[in-house]
């Protein structure tokens, strides 16, 4: 069996919807086995996770993090995924990370929207201006199509730089204001690296969707308990959210919220519990990530290649 190499190159093939609908099928497939495993070294972390799906195969996605490399201008985030047949065990394909990661990260939040935001839904707010930032931007429009942005980050300058970069391609524009920005916003999405709420639930209105993406470890969270205790609540995972990131940790320990509030994840979608129930409501989404979510990322980039 040939191995494939597959780099940014795949993305003139690949598109946000099709992802989707490739996440939404994986959940109809049969529970995920994941695994993540971390070694240290002082302040550089060797980082592998790993998902199993009977009948999809196998990924190992294996990264390194040397934030020293920094000083030295090169990028401190390092790696690739490797995606094994599910027959043979054979390897198919080696993917680059940060292609993986780009896709999943974006795709994940993107699947949630097009679930439970207003499909009439015409103003985004994007919070943060990071590389997640930009995808979000690239993956939201080609679900919401007349929908224009506004973006506000902490340091207005990379609002400023993310909104240059997309002028002229989508509607968009800095928010100098984050409070007016939500009150103003049909979908608000969050990707930074807070670790004390940014969101205020006494900011948000009936109708809107909200998508948290940023927290990771459970020091971070992103949005505040009445934002949680305002909204319907919805998880890609269980297993990669609740008892793993402070988003929803933090809460659940202080009794703001119960597991019961936790509407719904992805491996519900196909029984039709994953849904917005009316257009008053507020829904709520975390994006935890998850290696079966690298895995079925990995498997639509290597169809979309092959052609």
């Amino acid at each position: 069996m040939s191995v494939e190499i597959i780099g940014f190159d795949a993305e003139a093939r690949m598109d946000w919807i099709a992802l989707t609908d490739a996440l939404a099928a994986g959940h109809e497939m049969p529970r995920a086995e994941i695994t993540d495993g971390f070694l240290y070294r002082g302040d550089d972390t060797l980082l592998n996770r790993a998902a199993w799906i009977d009948g999809m195969g196998i990924a190992v996605k294996s990264a390194t993090i040397f934030p020293g490399n920094a000083d030295a201008g090169k990028p401190t985030i390092n790696g690739g995924m490797c995606l094994y047949a599910d027959g043979t065990g054979e390897l198919e394909a080696v993917v680059d990370f940060h292609l993986v990661t780009k896709w999943k990260t974006a795709g994940d939040s993107l699947l949630a929207a097009r679930r439970l935001a207003r499909p009439d839904s015409r103003r985004i707010l994007v919070v943060g201006a990071g590389t997640v930032a930009r995808s979000l931007v690239d993956a939201y429009s080609a679900a919401f199509p007349d929908a224009e942005f506004t973006v506000w980050n902490r340091t207005p300058a990379g609002a400023a730089a993310v909104a240059a970069e997309f002028a002229g391609r989508v509607g968009i524009a800095v928010a100098p204001d984050l409070e007016a920005a939500v009150a103003e916003a049909d979908i608000i999405t969050c990707a930074t690296m807070a670790k004390e709420p940014v969101i205020r639930g006494a900011w948000l209105r009936p109708g809107q969707h909200l998508d948290l993406i940023g927290a990771f470890r459970p020091d971070m969270r992103e949005a505040d308990d009445t934002a949680l205790q305002r909204a319907r609540i919805f998880v890609d995972s269980r297993d990669t959210t609740i008892g793993h990131i402070g988003e929803l940790k933090i809460p659940l320990a202080a009794g703001a919220i119960s597991e019961a509030d936790i509407q719904a994840d992805y491996y519900d979608l196909p029984g039709g519990g994953f849904a917005r129930q009316d257009a008053g409501e507020i829904t709520l989404f975390k994006n935890g990530g998850g290696a079966h979510l690298d895995l079925m990322t990995g498997r639509y980039v290597l169809a979309a290649w092959r052609g």
